[in-house]
């Protein structure tokens, strides 16, 4: 089952092995992203999330998980349904839209209707923070009993990614621990979204730089805005 290669290991996984890896890795994440989508809702701040900045509509938090910070973003977006919102956000082929470091976004594989492998790869002419950086992530996508919708994305470990796709020899393979959406649908076809993420960027970085590279990535947040407020409703033909 499992195959080393070279000076580097690699597993050799079976797509069945690996669908069923993906589905119970994920379940964690969804959950965690759920709950920092319900936390600190009432001003509580005993549950570790420190908000940073608040502003027109805004939030941006963080909280300390382990040796590094996980930071979310909580937007109220007007005039934007969760259909309009995912439908730009789950737009992998789109992505340097609304990431203008990211070199390339790719998927790899399809394990099922809501389960998919992606390449995600910042190249020479990212910032430094990102250059030659990759990252082989999962994506999940669910929608709860109440209609919220739920985006789950975090990195393989490095020998199944190893397996799936050999690292370039110039990139550095990061590991996004854990990130996604949560979009909770509100009225008048507007809805509140979370984005949570949690990413070892792998190779020396200074904290403070760590700690900007993952304040852009909630960051980007924006950027999706604007361009699902120009994307067709479900009504548009």
């Amino acid at each position: 089952m499992n195959s080393p290669t070279g000076s580097s290991t690699s597993w050799s996984i079976s797509e069945d092995s690996l669908r069923r890896y993906v589905q119970f890795a994920s379940e964690s994440c969804i959950q965690d992203l759920l709950s920092a989508s319900d936390s600190n809702r009432l001003g509580n701040g005993n549950d570790g999330w420190k908000v940073l900045t608040l502003d027109n509509r805004v939030e941006i938090s963080k909280r300390r998980s382990g040796s590094l910070h996980a930071f979310r973003s909580r937007w109220l977006l007007r005039t934007v349904s969760p259909q309009q919102f995912i439908t730009v956000a789950n737009a992998i082929d789109a992505a340097r839209q609304w990431d203008h470091d990211l070199a390339e976004a790719r998927y790899i594989k399809d394990l099922e209707d809501n389960l998919s492998i992606i390449r995600l790869r910042f190249g020479e002419n990212s910032k430094p923070l990102f250059r030659n950086r990759e990252f082989t992530v999962y994506e999940r996508r669910e929608t709860m009993e109440d209609g919220t919708l739920v985006v789950a994305v975090a990195s393989l470990p490095k020998e199944i990614a190893a397996g799936l796709h050999p690292k370039q020899n110039n990139a550095i393979r990061g590991l996004l621990l854990q990130s996604g959406w949560v979009v909770e649908k509100l009225e008048d076809d507007s809805c509140l979204v979370t984005y949570a993420v949690q990413l070892d960027p792998a190779g020396w970085l200074p904290k403070f730089l760590v700690s900007r590279l993952n304040t852009k990535l909630v960051m980007i947040i924006e950027n999706l805005r604007k361009l699902a407020q120009n994307c067709p409703t479900d009504g548009d033909t």
